[in-house]
């Protein structure tokens, strides 16, 4: 992996005391901060304390299931990057006024988004098979003949981690930049041992590198490799026997793709149960190409997760709502499939916790953006903007088990996202645009 390096002496991490990273790459060492300082006369870097006073809010969408509605004309304070103090600003405490403060200006600010399900890290581009699908041409024949997941594993393996890093960050640089202030990094296009370590080390190192926290989950049961095609069996044992034991330590998560034409229901058990033995917690792709088990298969598991669930009678949503299994919906891969959408108003009714990711890969949601993502929501899935924002705030931060993210409250991870507009619903009305006017990342302002 290449070293950080300060951005204005250019020495490298390793010869200074401190290395803050910034926005785009930008770093700046302690010498320089002082430097800074001196020369302009002010505390150019006093606000990476995590303190920060915002005020003049139109509107605050704060998820606390405590507050009757969002919070007008309201101000919130921050100390050591985390919410002390929420309401209207007419009540705001005397004690505060004197924290580093950014005016609104009206403007709506909502929870960082917390992005539930992605495949960042990858390398390649499928824009062909798009091309393919969209003469109509299924997704399942693509697959066959050797395209789809196949093709990314091969120029992902061809990449190596350096250029896996520099394409990744830019994907999670403009992630950032959308307001997602929290992303879970799966694992799967290495499908052997050596890339899907590559590839959650580029997932942490993502996290370290920039404001944005990053969960990993180890996808090696995305797809059984060509070389494997004719010897399944011979897959899963090196994935139990190999590959587990050394990515292990690099994950939180383990995740299989149990569907039609991908794994069984009994492969996707022998996957998690290794995986939990080696301390990674379940989470399944789920009823995407049919219902096939996989959402069963989530529920005995215990799992954390079932991702996409197109395909849910009423029974599996109150079997899933039920067993408190988060539906991770993925609204943009439906719609780069011409696929109907997964049954959000009918899993929700029934009490299932909700998320909203993008689902970003190559293939089927070559999305980045969770703007986009809420706009889908209210438009494809036939939620209100409202429930929208808070699948894809509060919802994703309960799928990923972040459960001081996702809302604003005391005590709450100040993760905000600033909107260049004064009303929220612009997300969704308007939403060929970016609406982000700031993003506050533990306290601190990141972007804008």
């Amino acid at each position: 992996m290449p070293r950080r390096i300060c951005s204005f002496c250019g020495k490298p991490e390793d010869q200074v005391d401190h290395l803050l990273a910034g926005h785009r790459g930008v770093a700046i060492c302690d010498e320089c901060s002082r430097l800074a300082v001196e020369i302009t006369g002010e505390h150019a870097f006093e606000q990476t304390s995590g303190d920060l006073l915002l005020t003049g809010i139109g509107t605050i969408i704060t998820n606390d299931p405590r507050q009757d509605g969002p919070v007008e004309e309201g101000a919130i304070a921050i100390r050591g990057g985390n919410v002390t103090w929420i309401g209207e600003q007419r009540t705001l405490p005397s004690r505060y006024r004197g924290l580093i403060t950014l005016d609104c200006g009206g403007r709506s600010v909502l929870p960082g988004f917390v992005d539930a399900h992605t495949h960042l890290v990858f390398d390649g581009d499928r824009a062909d098979e798009f091309g393919r699908r969209m003469r109509g041409e299924a997704y399942e024949s693509i697959m066959a003949a050797g395209g789809g997941i196949q093709s990314t594993v091969r120029a992902t393996r061809a990449a190596g981690p350096d250029r896996l890093l520099e394409v990744s960050m830019e994907r999670a640089d403009r992630m950032l930049s959308l307001g997602t202030t929290t992303v879970e990094i799966k694992s799967g296009y290495g499908l052997e041992t050596l890339t899907e370590r590559h590839m959650l080390e580029v997932a942490g190192e993502i996290g370290r590198r920039l404001p944005i926290d990053v969960v990993s989950t180890f996808l090696g049961a995305h797809a059984v490799p060509e070389e494997y095609a004719a010897d399944r069996n011979a897959y899963l044992w090196l994935l139990e026997e190999e590959m587990l034991p050394a990515v292990a330590s690099a994950a939180a998560y383990c995740d299989v793709f149990c569907d039609a034409g991908v794994f069984s229901v009994d492969e996707a058990r022998r996957v998690l149960v290794a995986g939990r033995r080696h301390g990674l917690r379940p989470r399944l792709h789920a009823n995407q190409l049919g219902d096939t088990g996989g959402l069963e298969l989530a529920v005995e598991m215990g799992a954390v997760s079932a991702d996409h669930l197109e395909h849910v009678t009423v029974r599996q949503a109150g079997l899933i709502a039920d067993a408190g299994v988060v539906a991770v919906l993925l609204p943009a891969a439906s719609l780069s499939m011409r696929t109907a959408q997964a049954p959000a108003r009918l899993l929700r009714d029934a009490g299932a916790t909700i998320a909203l990711a993008t689902d970003c890969n190559p293939g089927t949601s070559n999305v980045e953006s969770m703007q986009f993502v809420v706009a889908l929501g209210a438009l494809e899935m036939g939620l209100t903007v409202e429930e929208s924002i808070w699948a894809a705030t509060r919802g994703g931060a309960l799928a990923v088990e972040e459960p001081d993210k996702g809302w604003l409250r005391v005590g709450a991870v100040a993760d905000l996202h600033v909107l260049d507009t004064d009303n929220y619903l612009d997300l969704a009305y308007r939403p060929d645009q970016s609406h982000t006017w700031k993003v506050v990342k533990d306290g601190q302002v990141v972007v804008g």
